[in-house]
């Protein structure tokens, strides 16, 4: 079973073909292809197929390292379709593929860096049922209450303002008590962000600094959507668009539009193409 291992910005996935695999995939493969002792190693796998729609050149399913699936993933779907274009796929610079968030059109700049036009953010959805239209709330955790502002953006976003200590935040602490939150029936992210610069000037775009906690990975060193969803829930805030928002991985840049339509540009690379051995194909046929 050949695959390719990619990175952007830290955030690493296993790329696969469905073609190439000799059984589905289920939550107990998953869990041990990306285990960085016994398996490959990474954040998680992409699965590439052929598309259900005739009009995409390729269907794209995303899975965390827990064995549970992703609606999207800023970081993985542009490490997808640059694949995609330097695999022979396509030879378009703007394509649409298939996510289980709806589909998602590229625009390829470079053979490093793309923009994805990931959709319309919302600040309600089924993911904060109880939630009011402007996606505001607050939350318990650690022994604080964390004023939140909840976007959709293909997956759940809980988007918190930190004004002081931000890089003192334990993560590995907070984070999983508002990912698993009862408020919050399909868990979420969480994004924690600090606004460095407003953009007060005409044109200007505005700065970010976030650190993210991503449903069913943990802390990450960079996330596209919990960029995104922090962007929006700064740019509702009244910072100007478009926002460059500092992970720890590296930056991201966000335009969000009046009508809270998403686009994210990022760069993604290759780190190995590989084949899975005889000897862990055979504990992974038996999972």
């Amino acid at each position: 079973m050949r695959f390719e291992k990619w990175q952007a910005l830290g955030n690493d996935y296993v790329i696969v073909e469905a073609d190439a695999l000799p059984w589905e995939l289920n939550a107990r493969r998953i869990r041990r292809l990306c285990e960085p002792h016994f398996g490959i190693g990474s954040d998680g796998i992409l699965l590439l197929s052929k598309p259900a729609d005739p009009d995409h050149v390729a269907d794209l399913r995303i899975f965390n390292p827990d064995g549970s699936e992703a609606e999207l993933s800023g970081n993985g779907a542009r490490e997808a379709v640059l694949y995609l274009r330097r695999s022979g796929w396509t030879d378009q610079d703007e394509f649409t593929i298939g996510t289980a968030a709806g589909p998602v059109t590229p625009t390829i700049d470079s053979e490093r860096t793309c923009t994805l036009a990931i959709g319309r953010a919302a600040t309600t959805s089924k993911d904060y049922p109880r939630g009011p239209e402007d996606g505001k709330g607050e939350v318990e955790a650690q022994g604080r209450t964390w004023a939140f502002r909840h976007v959709s953006i293909g997956n759940p976003q809980c988007a918190i303002r930190v004004e002081d200590g931000l890089e003192d935040l334990d993560l590995s602490a907070v984070g999983p008590e508002i990912e698993g939150h009862a408020l919050f029936p399909n868990r979420t992210n969480v994004s924690f962000f600090r606004i460095e610069d407003a953009g007060a000037s005409a044109g200007s775009g505005s700065r970010l600094r976030a650190r993210i906690f991503e449903r069913g990975v943990g802390e990450t060193l960079s996330s596209g959507t919990g960029a995104s969803g922090a962007a929006v829930a700064a740019y509702l805030a009244g910072a100007a668009s478009p926002l460059e928002v500092r992970l720890d991985g590296g930056e991201l840049s966000v335009e969000v539009g009046e009508d809270l339509e998403v686009r994210l540009t990022g760069w993604a690379e290759p780190v190995y193409a590989a084949e899975v051995s005889a000897e862990l194909l055979r504990t992974l046929g038996d999972l």
